[in-house]
């Protein structure tokens, strides 16, 4: 399959651009403001380069009379030219007739010259033969007439009929006398470039007034921006919403000044959706974790299960919301580790908010002697708890016997403290000693676990040891 120059153009923009942007990468991270606006400008160059040929093509260039070879412009009176292709390469170009149109008329030629190329005969010289009497003349290859020149065309190119037909028959002798590799190589290149080049010139009006639109993008997104955020500080009490509103309105400013930015370089951006149609299956595919991480993070800010500086467990982390984004939510543990969690994740688990209320109850064990007074170790409980500072007395305080153990009544205490986890645990651990000194000062026993040990198939002792363990059980009783 032949690549004519409008593929060639393509294929060269779409790799200079992408030679750029690894030398541009290192230059402008796109950590900052700075470097994200110049990565922004680079995007719309690239999508000139690659456009200019499409449009190039939608819109035929037309000629300009000159006295040089090539007729690259358009005559005042409307008519538009066609470019007459040789292997591929455009060679000259031809205007309309009364009863074809250029297009027409260059498509007729250059599938004559493909016919007698991919013909087994050899191919001679293009020859001229003139008609004075009509004022035209006829370009011949191998007896066959390849196009008729007349006067509109000598016209056109401010020239005669016979020296437009001499340059042209030259233009197509040169072009099929097939050159070495190398040089039909150079000479493609070449063609090409002149021909990006002028696209490139052409289309300066076009990329300057994107540039003038994306300037003022940034300007109106930055106002949009601030409007949003100020306007949700004075309506939302979370900082999170807050943010998030901000962003939508930067965001939306972005795709709207895109759009038009688009449109000024001459890009369609409905044809340019319908292109990518094609591709957007595997797109979303590839993209699936990406863009449910971004939706997570939008239901999360605005359902608000959390709030930035609460104290959460989600899955096995357990710590401190530092920050909401769109993609992850940041966390720091109580042990100072920061711990990125994907917002699909977050969404998707049991999440546990400990300061959502200001009060959080804790417990406390206590265990006592079953010799003990129970109402009484109740009371004194109760009193060493509202010795303690923090120990909120509302909700009042409660004891309940927990467990009767082999050993001890096990008492559980239960008493409301502040939901933060620093004046959780020191609360906490201040009612724990109260309780141990209070019980101790009353008297309340409070026994450790007891534990018989039965010795089975033991050796017997020696009488000598029998009799000092006797002495010395009777001292104790004695005693």
């Amino acid at each position: 399959m032949r690549s004519g120059p409008l593929a060639q153009a393509f294929f060269m923009s779409a790799w200079a651009g992408h030679v750029h942007f690894l030398s541009f990468e290192r230059e402008y991270p796109m950590t900052t403001i700075r470097g994200r606006l110049a990565w922004l400008l680079q995007v719309l160059i690239c999508v000139e380069l690659a456009v200019l040929p499409v449009r190039a093509q939608e819109a035929e260039p037309t000629p300009v009379p000159e006295a040089s070879t090539e007729a690259i412009a358009a005559t005042t009176d409307g008519l538009y030219f066609a470019d007459v292709d040789v292997r591929g390469r455009p060679v000259f170009q031809v205007g309309s007739l009364a009863d074809l149109s250029a297009q027409q008329r260059a498509e007729i030629i250059s599938r004559r010259i493909a016919g007698l190329i991919s013909g087994r005969d050899t191919l001679g010289q293009v020859t001229v033969q003139t008609d004075t009497s009509r004022n035209l003349a006829t370009l011949q290859l191998n007896n066959r007439v390849l196009m008729t020149i007349t006067q509109q065309d000598a016209e056109d190119y401010g020239t005669s009929v016979d020296a437009l037909a001499e340059d042209w028959a030259e233009r197509l002798n040169r072009s099929l006398d097939k050159p070495p590799l190398a040089i039909d190589v150079v000479q493609r290149l070449n063609s090409t470039t002149r021909q990006l080049g002028r696209q490139a010139v052409d289309g300066i009006p076009a990329f300057a007034g994107a540039l003038i639109v994306i300037v003022i993008t940034w300007a109106i997104a930055r106002g949009v921006r601030y409007a949003a955020y100020t306007w949700a500080q004075q309506t939302e009490s979370d900082h999170s919403t807050e943010i998030l509103i901000g962003r939508l309105g930067y965001g939306g400013v972005w795709v709207v000044g895109t759009i038009v930015a688009l449109g000024v370089m001459g890009l369609d951006f409905a044809a340019l959706l319908g292109a990518l149609g094609l591709t957007s299956v595997a797109i979303g595919f590839s993209l699936k974790d990406v863009l449910s991480n971004y939706i997570s993070g939008v239901i999360l800010l605005a359902a608000r299960p959390f709030r930035l500086g609460d104290q959460v467990v989600i899955e096995d982390y357990e710590g401190t919301i530092t920050q909401i984004q769109l993609r992850a939510t940041t966390l720091t543990t109580y042990n100072g580790s920061v711990v990125y969690i994907p917002n699909q994740e977050v969404f998707q688990a049991s999440v546990i908010n400990h300061t959502a209320s200001q009060s959080r109850r804790s417990s406390v064990m206590v265990g006592i002697d079953y010799d003990a007074d129970i109402t009484r170790a109740v009371q004194v409980i109760l009193a060493a708890i509202a010795t303690v500072e923090h120990a909120q007395n509302e909700p009042k305080p409660d004891v309940l016997v927990h467990e009767l153990a082999a050993s001890t009544v096990n008492l559980e205490v239960r008493f409301w403290v502040n939901s933060r986890r620093a004046s959780f645990l020191q609360t906490t651990s201040l009612v724990s000693q109260a309780i141990k000194e209070a019980l101790q000062k009353e008297a309340i026993e409070m026994p450790t676990e007891i534990y018989t040990l039965l010795f089975r198939n033991a050796p017997p002792l020696p009488e000598s040891v029998t009799k000092s363990a006797q002495a010395t059980l009777s001292e104790a009783e004695s005693s």
